[in-house]
């Protein structure tokens, strides 16, 4: 009888035992700004990180600059919207040491407009929205001068400015604007260069681009951590999520990715025809 009293006695321990065994959910959170990525964060990355227990929380900036500052200071784990040219100068100027642990599909930047249907005929003097910081000045630039407009000397990003055109054979004026207001300055301007992301989000379409850039591997974007946490569980996880099988077959499976840049860990690098 005792024996048979002791074994019940041993039910809730082993039963607390298996409960403690029970993956425990983690809270993950992850910023963003108006693009594209949050949606192909959800379409194949989000179902691998809660299949290993993971709960997301999403936050969205208006800039950058407060999204690297939110994982910097911790408030949040990670944040994906930016390349590392931009992320390299974001960290000199704030001495900061935020990183990049994986690349993510980027719609690259493109020449639009809505005042013009080719690119004949224009007169001396047309405008060209590009954006005012000198990174991304830089990629602008370099779309003008691959169509003939201009010429430029070769110059460090993060020392790029208007006085960098040498040479300009088109005759057209530049207007620098913050980065985001690209898709608005179509309204106004003759051309805009506008950075994929705010293209996307301006549902501007990347085939309706007069041309695109040449997308080097630095300015694919990233996902950003603080530097003493990339080895983190999470931070691992996260990177292995955006590499799985899954997440590309997803990415390859919809339309809407025609003309982004993929990272050379897709099976077939490089851009989609």
């Amino acid at each position: 009888m005792l024996k048979r009293i002791f074994s019940l006695l041993l039910l809730p321990a082993v039963a607390i035992g298996i409960a403690h065994a029970a993956p425990q959910e983690r809270e993950l959170k992850i910023g963003f700004v108006p693009g594209p990525y949050i949606d192909e964060f959800k379409l194949g990355v989000q179902p691998e990180l809660e299949k290993k227990g993971y709960k997301i929380r999403f936050y969205e900036f208006t800039t950058g600059l407060e999204a690297n500052s939110a994982v910097f200071k911790g408030d949040i784990d990670a944040n994906v919207m930016q390349h590392t040219v931009f992320l390299d100068s974001y960290n000199e100027r704030n001495k900061t040491d935020l990183v990049g642990i994986v690349q993510v599909p980027t719609p690259p930047m493109g020449l639009y407009s809505k005042k013009h249907k080719d690119l004949n005929n224009l007169k001396k003097g047309f405008t060209v929205a590009v954006p005012n910081d000198p990174v991304n000045l830089q990629r602008a630039l370099w779309i003008l001068q691959r169509l003939g407009w201009i010429r430029i000397r070769e110059n460090k990003p993060v020392d790029v400015t208007e006085l960098d055109v040498v040479e300009n054979k088109a005759g057209l004026k530049l207007v620098p604007l913050e980065n985001a207001q690209g898709p608005r300055a179509l309204d106004d301007a003759d051309f805009a260069a506008v950075q994929g992301n705010f293209a996307i989000f301006a549902k501007l379409k990347l085939s309706d681009a007069f041309a695109l850039e040449e997308m080097k591997p630095p300015y694919i974007n990233v996902v950003a951590v603080k530097k003493t946490r990339q080895s983190e569980t999470y931070a691992r996880d996260l990177a292995e999520a955006y590499r799985s099988e899954n997440f590309q077959k997803a990415i390859r499976g919809d339309r809407f990715y025609d003309g982004f840049t993929l990272p050379d860990y897709f099976a077939a690098a490089g851009k989609r025809n």
